[in-house]
């Protein structure tokens, strides 16, 4: 790649801030990577990457002369023009999104006619307008901003990084604007000057800032429709997995985010659809569907117990039940609002004993989960088991010998939460199958 592309700092090291650095060093660019937490910092200096994703920590080794971390903002601010922030935006009790690190980042802007903050956190429809208010009360007018909403998925975010399917940016029509876009030039297909396959999408800000948490509630919605559909083929017969495949044709419809399961997690989905609806019910306006998508969620987290209850004689007290996957998807060791969260307390509270395993996020899941037994491998997990649940669908577990689990085990249930497992690999072996929504 080019050696002139002009440097730019990343204010934040979290998922989408070392991700997006690690991209642009890729591309050529000298990045300048700030964060408040010098033990990370430190850590990351000496080449540890503090998340999991494919593919980071080498593309990361490959680039370390590109990439320099600090905590000192100025060392970014003295480098590079364009400050790119990807601060944690946690939603609060209320659900309103946490602007607390964003606004500091803009606490620490000095007055500069030179300087531009791209925005890549996910924040509410107003923020830009908001953060330009407080630059011009704090003598800091000539601090261009930027709306550069990110669309990283965990498990693909080097590749969705690379060849992004849009860049959308939404600006005030000033050099900011046309320089993010330059950044994001090679990735972009012909039409928009690139040798890639983005398109690009120029916008007013506000727009640009719907546009990330309007694409996460429309995903998300998908995912609870289509969960609601395979509880109704369970009261009927059908078959959801054969109901999908016949939706998903539907070039209206298409074929992405109708796989039922046991809910939705993630640092995204469930964050941005409450927050859209809070944004919306702030703004005056009662967002029913998401209410609806929200409680769907919920719930269906929650049905894996009543299909427990079903196999075990109705109750689950002094059962032994083992999860298989604890990160929210495959791919990350990511927990946060993971399903299995929901179902080891619940099992708990059933008065079950419960035995976990995940190949990556065990102990990131340590910190989160208590009172169930950390198995060091998946066979380990099925020892002794009444029944098995398949939570998050990881290639190890699509790939187990059913024989060897069903002679592990002490029962002969097992869920698929995930519609992933081979169903009669899994009855063969002389084992009780249920998926999610299947006859």
């Amino acid at each position: 790649m080019s050696t002139s592309r002009e440097p730019i700092g990343v204010v934040g090291t979290g998922y989408v801030g070392l991700v997006s650095a690690a991209g642009f060093a890729e591309l050529g660019n000298d990045v300048y990577c700030i964060d408040i937490d010098a033990e990370k910092i430190e850590r990351l200096k000496g080449g540890e990457i503090p998340i999991w994703e494919p593919g980071l920590a080498e593309m990361v080794e490959r680039n370390r002369e590109r990439m320099h971390f600090s905590t000192d903002i100025g060392d970014a601010l003295a480098a590079a023009r364009l400050m790119f922030v990807a601060v944690g935006t946690p939603p609060t009790y209320s659900g309103d999104a946490d602007l607390s690190a964003v606004n500091a980042v803009v606490e620490a802007m000095p007055a500069s006619d030179q300087h531009a903050l791209v925005m890549k956190s996910t924040v509410p429809v107003g923020t830009g307008a908001n953060i330009k208010r407080l630059f011009d009360e704090q003598g800091k007018s000539g601090f261009r901003y930027v709306s550069c909403p990110e669309f990283l998925k965990e498990g693909s975010a080097i590749d969705d990084f690379l060849r992004p399917d849009r860049v959308v940016i939404g600006d005030d029509g000033d050099w900011a604007g046309d320089a993010v876009a330059d950044l994001y030039r090679p990735l972009l297909s012909a039409e928009h000057g690139g040798e890639g396959s983005g398109a690009l999408v120029r916008m007013d800000i506000a727009s640009a800032e719907m546009v990330k948490l309007a694409a996460n509630a429309f995903l998300a919605t998908k995912i609870s429709f289509i969960n609601e559909i395979a509880n109704v083929c369970e009261e009927t017969g059908a078959d959801v997995v054969e109901v999908a495949k016949g939706m998903g044709l539907d070039d209206r419809i298409g074929p992405k985010f109708l796989q039922a399961g046991v809910g939705f997690g993630g640092s995204c989905f469930p964050k941005d659809v409450m927050g859209l609806k809070q944004l919306a019910g702030n703004s005056g306006y009662h967002f029913q569907l998401l209410n609806a998508v929200i409680e769907v969620n919920e719930l269906q987290k929650r049905r894996v117990i009543g299909k427990l209850e079903k196999h075990l004689g109705g109750r689950l007290v002094g059962r032994r039940i083992a999860l298989l996957g604890l990160a929210f998807k495959p791919n990350t060791d990511d927990m946060r609002e993971a399903t299995s969260l929901v179902l080891s307390a619940r099992l708990q509270a059933a008065g079950a004993t419960v035995a976990v395993y995940d190949p990556v996020a065990a102990e990131e899941a340590r910190r989160m989960i208590r009172g169930v037994r950390f198995a060091e491998d998946a066979l380990d997990a099925v020892a002794g088991a009444d029944a098995v649940v398949l939570v998050t669908e990881w290639s190890e577990f699509l790939e187990l010998d059913w024989a060897t689990v069903a002679e592990a085990m002490d029962g002969t249930t097992v869920i698929d939460g995930r519609n992933a497992l081979d169903a009669d690999a899994v009855r063969a072996a002389g084992l009780t199958y249920e998926g999610i929504g299947r006859s």
